[in-house]
């Protein structure tokens, strides 16, 4: 690392954790979707591991807004960081880790779980919404256009839906059916059930940004309605999968919310997971 990073850490590391940072992300009724939702409630699930305040406000433009061009985003101080990756580097160099307890293999390992989360669960929400005909067509479009006027609601949904198809294309994903991608999806909760177990969590008694990931994106495939139930059906399979998303969110969302009389002005999502009852996408 050069002296200039050197300092650059230092400094970041010397500045606290202010109370007034925040997190932006999508309108969250009307217009964020599957795969948005997903990666926004990783960031506040990791976010709440470290005991890390931060106040969520939703806007139409937050993909415009931030840097990587990706919800969400935050903005600590002077910074803006987007995406779970990067703000977890960010909270360590400010001394806030959830891996300090895992060795180098572990770590590896780690690393190899999520780039199976991001490659298959976040691909697959991907293709679900932008390249199955009958989600984009009832669903992913509107939501998408929704806090814009005509016509650059349309504009803007098509132009989105051009970009995923030629990034599934680029990655061999273009050609694949609904139900190959259901099976990739199986196959990806297959292995995350494997490595967790009998486990509360997928390393230690604590959770990692890796428990923070898959929580983001199994709740939310759990508790969304698509056109029909059989994304969510695949990871209801895995009983003990269902149960790791209950623990955290009654460990990091009701716990936190019933300990603070400041969680509503606090900007987090009452977050449910009652998975008979799913919330409309």
């Amino acid at each position: 690392m050069s002296m200039a990073a050197d300092a650059f850490v230092s400094q970041m590391a010397a500045e606290p954790w202010p109370e007034n940072a925040i997190l932006f992300q999508p309108l969250k009724g009307e217009q964020i979707l599957l795969s948005d939702n997903a990666s926004c409630l990783a960031v506040q699930a990791f976010l709440r591991m470290c005991n890390l305040p931060v106040q969520v406000i939703c806007r139409a433009n937050a993909e415009y807004m931030s840097p990587s061009g990706k919800a969400p985003f935050i903005h600590v101080g002077n910074h803006v960081v987007s995406e779970l990756g990067p703000i977890v580097q960010f909270a360590k160099a400010k001394g806030h880790s959830l891996t300090d307890g895992l060795d180098e293999i572990q770590k590896a390992e780690m690393k190899a779980y999520t780039e199976l989360v991001n490659n298959m669960l976040l691909t697959a929400e991907l293709y679900i919404q932008w390249c199955d005909d009958s989600t984009s067509a009832k669903i992913t479009r509107s939501r998408y256009g929704s806090p814009y006027p005509w016509p650059l609601n349309h504009i803007l949904a098509y132009q989105k839906q051009w970009e995923i198809r030629r990034k599934m294309k680029a990655i061999g994903w273009a050609g694949k059916t609904i139900k190959q991608v259901h099976e990739d999806v199986d196959r990806c909760c297959q292995a995350l059930s494997q490595r967790l177990g009998s486990q509360p969590y997928f390393f230690t008694q604590q959770p990692t940004e890796l428990d923070a990931l898959v929580f983001g994106h199994l709740f939310t495939i759990l508790t969304t309605q698509l056109t029909n139930d059989a994304l969510g059906e695949k990871v209801k399979n895995y009983e003990n999968l269902i149960k790791f998303c209950r623990r955290i969110e009654q460990n990091y969302f009701e716990e936190q919310d019933r300990e603070s009389s400041l969680s509503s002005a606090s900007g987090y999502p009452r977050v449910t997971i009652e998975l008979r009852r799913k919330q409309s996408f």
